[in-house]
């Protein structure tokens, strides 16, 4: 792990006070734990905007009922192979089923693979869940 720095920060009290509460509701310890956290979602941000090797989950939920839709579904994935890691079948109920998707790739890639599984006609609702390999957020 690299060697901690200490540096001071000047904020006007009022975002201050509503940083405390922000914290305090997320339940961290001090400060300095969820300035931490603020950088690294930063820097994940900007990996997936300047298109670097990132990774994510792609959440689907869909009804199992729709014609053909599983098909179409594994067909895409199949279709972006090298970019899935993994996939779990949850069976959420007698209708519905929820897909969740372990990516891992170029953050252009990974997001359109996502925005056409998640655009696939009779899928309820989808979601990319975009975070980072890791490298260089410790």
């Amino acid at each position: 792990m690299s060697e901690t720095q200490r540096f001071g920060v000047s904020i006007p009290k009022e975002l201050l006070d509503k940083f405390d509460d922000m914290i305090a509701d997320r339940g961290y310890r001090n400060r300095s734990e969820a300035i931490r956290d603020m950088i690294r979602d930063r820097i994940v941000e900007r990996e997936w905007e300047e298109d670097e090797e990132v990774m994510g989950v792609v959440t689907l939920l869909y009804d199992h009922h729709q014609h053909h839709l599983s098909d179409k579904l594994t067909g895409l994935q199949h279709d972006f192979h090298q970019l899935v890691i993994s996939t779990t079948h949850l069976h959420v109920d007698a209708d519905n089923c929820l897909e969740l998707i372990a990516v891992k790739g170029h953050g252009g890639e990974v997001r359109a693979m996502a925005n056409k599984l998640i655009s696939t006609k009779g899928v309820i609702h989808g979601k990319l869940l975009a975070t980072s390999t890791g490298a260089g957020l410790s």
